[in-house]
């Protein structure tokens, strides 16, 4: 019976996990990846502090835009004190609704800055103002911390605060540690708050499940942008202080997904937290949730941040996905 509120099918294809079908574009910038990576400095006998700054410089793994001369800042309150916000708007059309963005970095590192080509493409592709939350990072500031600034830049957003914002079409999303963040928000949200606001996720390359799922225990040594170890220290810092790795609001692949929004769910199969995105988008699936599923052959840890025709299929798709949804919305 063809059922037009159905939930549509998400079907897994082995051909996604096929050597054989690994652009040859992709496979040269993975063995240069690592050949590259391999031969520096182990960034864990660093100060993270050196770290972080050599990043800000455009001295890490990824590659730093320039800054958008049209992104604005601005500052709000928060539990743990002032939280940063980045702000683009379209240049071209008029804004039908707002992106909340969580940047990635293993809750460790990185900025809103550093995704200013990325945001801005997406702002004019979909005609959305953009809201990309400068965290508190760890271990500096540990969990709870980070995720209580999403938080609260979420309910800034749907408050009185976003008044200035077009609300009609609100959408919530992140890679990396970013993806685990939005995740978070949209829980705390539903269960501290009874809110669900937002209408689209885009979740990309998240962890899920700071256990570890196999495939990120199972990875080794590869310095693919991020080895088994990377992700290990990345959940010691988040959790400097403490926490149960099972509880949802730290490992949202174990909580009650109901009520959660449509979302799109990219990976690579080069990615080691590609189980965290095949999982969590099987269980977001399974409790009742519009999903779709983007798995791109060869694909390294957040690939869409290298300038690669794999990487710019996979921005169409995202860009194309939160047009499709605020299409709905305002149909």
């Amino acid at each position: 019976m063809n059922d037009p509120q159905r939930q549509p099918a998400m079907t897994l294809d082995p051909a996604w996990f096929d050597p054989a079908n690994v652009p040859a574009e992709t496979a040269r910038f993975n063995a240069d990846l690592v050949a590259r990576l391999s031969k520096g400095p182990d960034v864990w006998s660093r100060p993270l502090a050196d770290v972080r700054q050599a990043r800000a410089a455009g001295l890490g793994t990824f590659p730093l835009p320039p800054p958008d001369a049209a992104a604005e800042c601005a500052t709000i309150e928060g539990k743990h004190g002032p939280i940063q916000l980045r702000l683009m708007h379209p240049k071209t059309a008029r804004p039908r609704g707002t992106y909340l963005h969580f940047h990635g970095g293993g809750w460790v590192m990185g900025s809103a800055r550093e995704n200013d080509d990325r945001l801005r493409r997406l702002c004019e592709a979909a005609r959305l103002s953009i809201v990309s939350v400068d965290y508190r990072l760890a271990p500096e500031s540990p969990y709870p911390q980070g995720p209580d600034d999403c938080e609260t830049a979420a309910l800034w957003l749907i408050g009185d605060g976003g008044a200035d914002l077009e609300r009609s079409f609100l959408a919530i999303g992140g890679e990396s540690a970013g993806a685990h963040l939005a995740a978070v928000t949209l829980l705390r949200l539903r269960e501290r708050h009874h809110a669900s606001p937002f209408a689209a996720a885009l979740m990309t390359a998240g962890c899920y499940d700071l256990s570890l799922t196999p495939s990120v225990r199972n990875w080794g040594d590869e310095k693919l942008v991020i080895n088994t170890r990377d992700v290990e220290q990345f959940v010691a810092h988040f959790l400097a202080r403490g926490g149960d790795a099972a509880s949802p609001d730290i490992s949202p692949l174990h909580a009650n997904l109901e009520g959660m929004p449509p979302a799109l769910f990219s990976c690579g199969t080069a990615d080691l937290l590609i189980d965290d995105t095949l999982f969590m988008a099987a269980r977001w699936l399974a409790a009742g949730n519009r999903t779709g599923l983007s798995i791109h052959p060869g694909g390294c840890h957040v690939f869409q941040a290298f300038d690669t025709q794999q990487a710019r299929l996979s921005l169409r798709e995202m860009e194309d996905f939160l047009s499709a949804a605020a299409d709905t919305s305002s149909a």
